[in-house]
């Protein structure tokens, strides 16, 4: 089984209660994904960059994601991202047409507080790689996975759906 790589960025998917501040921080190391790693006995190799909320990402930052996909020789890759600002990088690593196999992934609810949907979405975007035969970029939340045209953040209803492109 080759090895999958996995970009993480920050976002939701890591974010820790922290007991001093009360608020949710985000945790740079990737644990995580790690655990999840570990449990499924899989071999990734993981890079942690940016470590921000999706807010807060920048085209600098984007051009560091994009920057770190071009350099590394892996064709399948797997970006962890914070759900409001997806669908823009993916929009942006689109247009450098990579050829390589790109999904975006994230969780709205913090792994450290509820598993389920964190390594749901991982998997799903593990498998979708398996699967998936052309190049470009993906998207794999809440059940649903395509092209970062297709899938969109329903800010309304707090999940991700099919669009009608």
């Amino acid at each position: 089984m080759k090895k999958v790589l996995i970009i993480n960025t920050g976002g939701t998917f890591n974010k820790v209660y922290n007991p001093i501040t009360g608020k949710l921080d985000i945790e740079t190391k990737g644990e995580s994904i790690n655990a999840i790693a570990k449990a499924w006995l899989t071999n990734f190799e993981l890079i942690n960059i940016i470590g921000k909320d999706s807010l807060e990402i920048t085209q600098e930052d984007r051009a560091k994601i994009l920057k770190e996909v071009k350099v590394n020789t892996h064709q399948e890759i797997i970006i962890v991202h914070g759900t409001d600002t997806m669908d823009q990088t993916a929009h942006y690593l689109e247009t450098a047409k990579l050829h390589k196999k790109i999904i975006l992934t994230g969780s709205m609810v913090p792994f450290s507080i509820n598993s389920i949907e964190a390594s749901a979405n991982l998997a799903s975007a593990y498998g979708f790689l398996q699967g998936v035969q052309d190049s470009g970029v993906y998207i794999a939340m809440n059940g649903k996975i395509g092209t970062y045209l297709k899938i969109q953040k329903n800010k309304g209803k707090g999940f991700f759906e099919l669009t009608k492109c």
